[in-house]
């Protein structure tokens, strides 16, 4: 018991090096985080279309809607 106590940070030390030797040859991981960041790239891109061509229509629809214009809010 006294021995795999006093071996207890040898093998953490393998075990963390050993993963990060793991995730550095390991290339699967990286296409999956291409993936997760091109996704995410494309949905804050389509937002922003959408804001962009949709947010002067619904500035008409809100004037008709109240009869305010943005200049009165202020």
């Amino acid at each position: 018991m006294l021995n795999k106590i006093m071996n207890f940070p040898v093998l953490a030390y393998l075990a963390v090096t050993g993963f990060y030797k793991e995730l550095r040859d390991d290339e699967r991981g990286l296409s999956g985080v291409v993936v997760t960041i091109l996704l995410i790239l494309v949905a804050v891109l389509a937002v922003a279309l959408i804001w962009y061509f949709l947010g002067e229509w619904l500035g008409e629809l809100w004037e008709r809607i109240t009869g305010l214009g943005d200049t009165e809010f202020q």
